[in-house]
């Protein structure tokens, strides 16, 4: 057997930067990492434009390995990671020193490690928290885990990229969730969740103080 090697996130990287472009809008950056583990992850950011004045960092890299599916389930063995961010979010890498600016792409760039380094996958409706148990993610919010799911603010050709015969790469957005969502989603199932997404207005831009849409349910106000 060959020795691993990590992939140094130039197999797609045309192909993916183009595709962002297409659908999204301009990438007006990318950050690129200095040192990798297991695979290399840029974030390519695009910035908000007048039709849809949210930034939009999204990944490249994750799609170089496939994810372990188990056999029988239906999903996508290549995937990438999207989240959507207000326009006024600090995303330079000055403000990046400070958690609270940087977070969304920390999270990013975990998640999109997750299932090589532990040999395990990601797909529509899988919710990650954020350590045992679960932390916010920076100070100011109680966001503490994500959900996994198509956005429904990109364009329908966003949400795949066919590479060759055997790769098709599907792109899912990522929206942090509270405690509460999360033991609802495990409770009552993804669709539950966002259902309740649906009839509180909740979109997946991330607010660090938005409404905790299961407080209701758990009897918290």
């Amino acid at each position: 057997a060959k020795p691993f090697q990590a992939p140094q996130g130039e197999e797609c990287i045309e192909q993916i930067s183009a595709h962002i472009e297409t659908h999204l809008g301009e990438v007006e950056s990318v950050f690129h990492e200095i040192v990798s583990d297991t695979v290399h992850i840029d974030v390519h950011l695009v910035k908000p434009t007048e039709t849809f004045p949210s930034a939009r960092p999204v990944t490249c890299g994750m799609s170089d390995l496939p994810m372990a599916i188990p056999s029988g389930a239906e999903a996508s063995r290549y995937a990438e990671l999207m989240i959507t961010l207000p326009g006024d979010w600090q995303l330079d890498q000055q403000s990046f020193k400070e958690e609270k600016w940087y977070w969304p792409v920390r999270l990013l760039k975990e998640l999109a490690r997750l299932p090589h380094k532990y040999d395990t996958w990601l797909a529509f409706g899988h919710t990650v928290p954020n350590g045992d148990p679960a932390e916010p993610y920076a100070l100011g919010t109680k966001l503490c885990g994500a959900i996994i799911v198509p956005s429904p603010t990109v364009p329908d050709g966003f949400h795949q990229l066919r590479i060759h015969e055997h790769k098709q790469i599907t792109f899912f957005a990522v929206v942090p969730l509270y405690a509460e969502e999360m033991r609802l989603k495990l409770r009552d199932g993804s669709e539950k969740l966002l259902d309740k997404f649906v009839e509180m207005n909740v979109s997946d831009i991330v607010d660090p103080s938005r409404r905790n849409v299961a407080r209701k349910r758990f009897g918290l106000f």
